[in-house]
């Protein structure tokens, strides 16, 4: 009816200006998740595998939702932080230790995301004892001078700028035959080699920080019930756009690298490799992209920390604060990205062993973290009528098992071998 027609036109707008002022927080946190050992680990995968392991990005972008949408519904239904729940719930104690080993996982994370921000540039000669201290205090400046609407507009313009690799792929000029049966022709094999980019594809999809920084944002934002259905739209949306990223990441080294037999090491490797197979401009877009990804991940991952470990400890937290108001949040965060940088500008420092060790805390930490995560999520006292659904319950029980039994077979097949 006529009438009626600018009434449903209103509320339609209404609904999106609604999703548009609470969008970020779910789009943010998985995109972050596409940093230098992100965008590694999936150029590993396209080079050495070719399209074998593109039909993995069904069921891990699945779980990424899954596992996402938790972390936002237990953010808007209690104001509080996961770190927070956990000691509330468990204590001190054990509270202390998840925090000391993810802290330990993501300081990795972070050293290797200003090798990633050095190893871009030098691909235009520009050397890295210039680049990464003015990357640090770029990234410094943004959260201790901003506030948390300010540099959540920046993060999602970081955000777009992953579009580089979707025109990267489409330049190299796929097979789109063999990309098809990657995702119809699934191949399941026990290897070492094959068990441990299973886990690394995982792990690096749905790393442990992922969630606490999720559930940090929601608070942060003040994210209230009313508004969750906007809130899951946003991971929803943030969860399908970093694994079309992740897809055309490894569709491009499995057109070029694999296709050629060429092996790399880094995610700057495939970068150096693509510009004889496929021109210069693709290696460009490529390593633009590996710096995005590299900076703006070496941006939330020591915010992420920082929220976290206070969060945990109880002390104050959150960039709408000033420096006075959260010295430990702001210490931390510092701390953080100093030694990350430092690392990198020090030739002495191992970062491949950093690199592995990270990753390695990172697979061991994620079932422990989605145990604590069902055990909140499933308590009627915390959550009230917003528990999980049984599906929830049986994807997250899954993964769990999926990681426990693929790293119990690639220690038992890697001593074997």
């Amino acid at each position: 009816m006529p009438i009626k027609r600018p009434k449903t036109l209103k509320q339609r707008w209404k609904k999106i200006l609604i999703f548009l002022s609470i969008m970020g927080p779910g789009i943010i946190t998985s995109n972050v998740d596409n940093d230098a050992g992100g965008i590694t680990t999936y150029s590993l995968a396209g080079a050495q595998f070719g399209y074998a392991f593109l039909w993995t990005l069904i069921p891990i972008t699945l779980a990424l939702i899954v596992v996402q949408d938790m972390s936002a519904r237990m953010g808007v239904v209690t104001g509080k932080g996961l770190s927070d729940l956990i000691r509330e719930r468990f204590g001190v104690k054990t509270t202390f230790y998840v925090l000391l080993a993810l802290f330990l996982a993501n300081l990795g994370n972070i050293i290797a995301n200003f090798a990633g921000i050095a190893s871009a540039l030098e691909i235009l000669n520009i050397k890295r004892q210039i680049v990464v201290p003015l990357a640090a205090i770029f990234i410094w400046l943004l959260a201790v001078k901003g506030n948390y609407r300010s540099i959540e507009k920046v993060f999602l313009g970081a955000s777009a700028f992953y579009i580089t690799y979707i025109i990267t792929g489409f330049m190299v000029e796929p097979e789109w035959g063999q990309v098809e049966g990657g995702f119809l022709n699934p191949k399941v094999s026990f290897d070492p080699a094959s068990l441990s980019m299973l886990l690394g594809l995982i792990g690096t999809t749905i790393a442990p920080w992922m969630q606490f920084y999720l559930q940090s944002s929601i608070v942060e934002k003040n994210i209230k019930i009313r508004d969750y259905k906007h809130s899951r739209l946003d991971v929803i949306l943030g969860s399908i756009i970093v694994s079309v990223v992740v897809f055309f990441i490894i569709m491009v080294c499995a057109a070029t690298l694999f296709k050629n037999g060429i092996r790399i090491e880094t995610a700057k490797d495939a970068a150096l490799a693509l510009e004889p197979l496929v021109g210069q401009y693709s290696a460009l877009l490529f390593s633009f992209g590996l710096l995005n990804a590299s900076l703006f991940a070496a941006s939330i991952i020591p915010l992420s920390t920082a929220y976290t470990i206070c969060e945990g400890m109880g002390w104050e937290e959150g960039v709408n604060k000033k420096f006075s108001e959260a010295p430990q949040f702001f210490g931390l965060y510092t701390l953080l990205i100093a030694v990350g940088a430092i690392a990198i500008l020090s030739p002495r420092i191992p970062l491949i062993p950093i690199m592995y060790i990270s990753q390695v805390i990172n697979g061991i930490l994620l079932p422990l973290i989605l145990i604590f995560m069902l055990m909140l999520i499933n308590n009627p006292k915390i959550m009230g009528k917003y528990t999980n659904s049984k599906f929830y319950n049986y994807v997250t029980i899954l993964l769990i098992i999926i990681i426990v039994i693929s790293t119990i077979a690639l220690f038992y097949f890697g001593l074997k071998a």
